[in-house]
């Protein structure tokens, strides 16, 4: 008999948990951990299990996130039109959502299920009784409806998208949202210097221009004592970009890249960057199987420009994953065009969800979604020479 059990701690965890076929360390009990312990504020996660007879077939992340105002919108606006579009989509979205898989980082790291052993379509029936069962405990715990229900971040060859009644049934509707911006590692690069070779003569004098301006600027990994003994500037340095998005869902708890660190060891790298032996940024890695995924970062936004940092940051992503040997860069979304000047490209994503109101309040969520998330206009650029394109 299939059947689904909820946990709400990682100690409770199955043994098997870990023992699934299923290399994504974001569903790893060691990353789990950490979203348990420092998680943001307005973010709690529930851990589904789900069982063919006695024995484990899929897992599932769903994260409680309470969303107001305050935390959706860090940037403040007196135009009186940008405030009550504002306060119109704070109507609608404010309160407590459901979200099948980590709001906390691009892609889906929310589920797996081993096909050998239970369907898709069995699967996804144990995932929507265990968030009908979340909505009314959320509700007879804390008296908080879920008024969002989302599955997030899905590539296009998903076999997610075969499921399409599932999704009509549960009345949750798709959208495209930003890409994902991938580096495809080539075989020839064996060493940073064929990856930066394979660069046009534009690309090639930028890469230079970018590292010289970076001349005065000391990049070191950081170990575990440092960033434990100076997690307060490496947020201030993420909380300065993090606050400059304008939308976003969440703020970092501050001592979450040293659990991190505490919890993933050498599968989670801190980079800092020293200018006179003040830290003035920092970008972080997580080594996820064969794919490099970039995590958060941050810098002094008063010499960002001046050292070019955030460039510098891209092309020393790249040249750790390709030293070691990693297939893929997980560049993530937003700064799209800058990220494709290092040669990732946009690869497209969707979401499922579903406002549990009315019909109007779906309506209107469709173009809020876009409005939070926009599909924006800009120019890929093509740094490669000719002959690898």
């Amino acid at each position: 008999m299939i059947h689904y059990k909820l946990y709400t701690t990682v100690n409770k965890l199955p043994d098997s948990w870990d023992v699934l076929p299923n290399y994504d360390i974001f569903l790893k009990k060691a990353f789990l951990k950490t979203l348990e312990s420092s998680s943001p504020s307005n973010i709690t996660s529930y851990y589904l299990a789900v069982f063919n007879a006695k024995k484990l077939v899929g897992i599932a992340i769903i994260q409680r996130v309470e969303m107001y105002l305050d935390d959706i919108f860090r940037k403040t606006s007196s135009n009186i039109i940008k405030k009550s579009a504002k306060q119109l989509v704070s109507k609608i979205i404010k309160g407590n959502a459901l979200i099948v898989g980590n709001l906390m980082h691009t892609g889906q790291h929310g589920i797996y299920f081993n096909s050998l052993e239970i369907s898709q379509s069995e699967y996804l029936m144990q995932l929507e009784k265990a968030l009908s069962h979340l909505t009314t405990k959320i509700k007879s715990e804390f008296n908080k409806k879920i008024r969002i229900i989302a599955f997030k971040d899905y590539f296009e060859n998903d076999t997610i998208h075969e499921s399409s009644e599932f999704f009509k049934v549960n009345n949750l509707y798709k959208v495209q949202v930003q890409p994902n911006m991938i580096l495809a590692i080539l075989d020839t690069w064996k060493t940073p210097e064929n990856y930066i070779a394979s660069f046009n003569k534009k690309y090639y004098r930028r890469y230079k221009t970018a590292r010289k301006k970076a001349t005065n600027i000391d990049c070191k990994e950081l170990n575990e004592e440092f960033i434990k003994n100076n997690s307060d500037t490496i947020f201030k340095l993420y909380e300065t970009v993090s606050d400059n998005a304008g939308v976003n869902s969440f703020k970092l708890h501050k001592k979450h890249f040293y659990k991190l660190k505490v919890n993933l060891g050498e599968k989670f790298k801190v980079f800092g960057f020293f200018l006179n032996e003040e830290l003035v940024g920092f970008y972080t890695l997580i080594l996820n199987d064969d794919v490099l995924e970039t995590y958060f970062l941050g810098y002094n936004k008063d010499l960002q420009k001046k050292y070019q940092m955030y460039l510098n940051m891209l092309f020393n992503m790249a040249f750790f994953g390709i030293e070691n040997n990693f297939k893929t860069i997980v560049y993530a979304r937003t700064a799209m065009e800058i990220k494709s000047s290092i040669g990732a490209k946009p690869k497209t994503m969707h979401v499922y969800l579903k406002h549990t109101n009315n019909f109007i309040a779906n309506t209107v969520l469709k173009c809020i979604v876009k409005y939070m998330n926009p599909i924006k206009k800009w120019e890929e650029r093509h740094p490669f020479k000719a002959d690898l394109i």
